[in-house]
Formats: structure tokens, C-alpha cells, sequence
């Protein structure tokens, strides 16, 4: 959770890092100003939203209302104090988190995914660090799921999954490859 200005300058890097932003040149810096990423600027609505909200501040319902806005543009429903640092989103198109899920570092969502409840049962997933969940995959219940793990395209996750590194796919989804790298290492992304 955001608490202080360091955590918030944080979490804002780390997600610029997952999305594949970095800012070493003037180009780039110029490339950045005059087209900017909607989803990077949703982030940062995002995580300035956490911070003023866990700070109780004023400010917090402006944040919240710039962030609906973009979401309804962007078509994500992200609440806030959900996703640890490293948010990456690589694509517009739906997204739907429950707001208790709780999903760690370096997560990587892509277009339809959806994070929720099941029928009845308030809980919702809670979800480890340097995750992947590709197009498409649902993740309902009262269920954990270990770090390192990648979730396959359209594959439909109601049950808990404890095994690091390893691939989840199927309608219901179910342990497809054992002994994978997570995304980070797959990609050859540095923390």
C-alpha cells in the first residue's frame, strides 16, 4: 500500500519500468510529451489515487474522479489498493478487478481479463507476485495463486494453485507445463 511520497515515486517508476518506458533520452522525453501512453497516465492516476486516499486527504476525490474517467475511456475497472508496484497493461480493452482481490508485484494483465467474486462468496482471488494473465482468462473465488505463475489465454481459474512456475490453461484451468519462467525472466525484464 502507498503510504508516504517515496512510496508513491515507487510504484509509479516500477510501473513505467513494466510498461517498457524509460526516459533516458530527450527524444524519448519529447516522443512521451506530445504522445502520451493513456494507460501509463491511467496508472499514475491510479497510484496518486492510493496514496491521497490511505492519506485521507481532500485531493483523493479528484484523483478518483480523473481515474474513473480515463477507466470508462480506457475500458478498465481497476479499484484502488489492489495490485502491488509494477502494474503492466500492455493493451486497452476490458479489464474487471474485484476490489478485494489482491494481486502482488509485477503483474501483467492483458485485454478481457477478468479478477472477481464468485456467486455468493465476497472473496476474491489473492494473487502472488510476477504474474501473467493473458487475453481473455478468468480468475473467480476464494482461491491463491503462487508466485511466477503464467495464467493462458481464455483459461478459467476457480481453483487455488500453490506450484511456482508453472503454466495454468483450459476451461477449467488446470496445470498445463511445469518448471516455466515467469514473464520477467521470459522476456528478459531486470527488476
Amino acid at each position: 500500500m502507498i503510504q508516504s511520497k517515496t512510496d508513491l515515486k515507487y510504484y509509479i517508476i516500477q510501473d513505467k519500468k513494466m510498461n517498457g518506458i524509460i526516459e533516458k533520452s530527450f527524444s524519448s522525453k519529447i516522443k512521451n510529451t506530445l504522445f502520451p501512453d493513456l494507460t501509463l497516465k491511467y496508472l499514475r492516476f491510479l497510484r496518486k489515487s492510493e496514496y491521497y486516499y490511505n492519506n485521507n486527504c481532500i485531493v483523493q476525490y479528484w484523483y478518483r474522479y480523473r481515474l474513473r474517467k480515463m477507466g470508462l475511456k480506457l475500458g478498465y475497472s481497476i479499484p484502488i489498493n489492489v495490485f502491488g508496484p509494477g502494474l503492466s497493461i500492455p493493451h486497452r480493452g476490458t479489464i474487471v478487478v474485484n476490489s478485494k482481490a489482491r494481486i502482488g508485484a509485477n503483474c501483467r494483465l492483458h485485454v478481457c481479463v477478468n479478477i472477481g467474486a464468485s456467486g455468493g462468496n465476497p472473496n476474491a482471488p489473492q494473487i502472488g507476485n510476477n504474474v501473467y494473465i493473458g487475453p481473455g482468462a478468468i480468475l473467480f473465488g476464494d482461491i491463491t495463486i503462487a508466485d511466477n505463475v503464467t495464467v493462458g489465454a481464455n483459461a478459467t481459474v476457480n481453483s487455488s494453485c500453490e506450484q511456482q512456475n508453472v503454466v495454468l490453461a483450459g476451461s477449467p484451468a488446470k496445470i498445463v507445463k511445469e518448471g516455466y519462467p515467469c514473464w520477467l525472466e521470459f522476456n528478459d525484464i531486470s527488476l
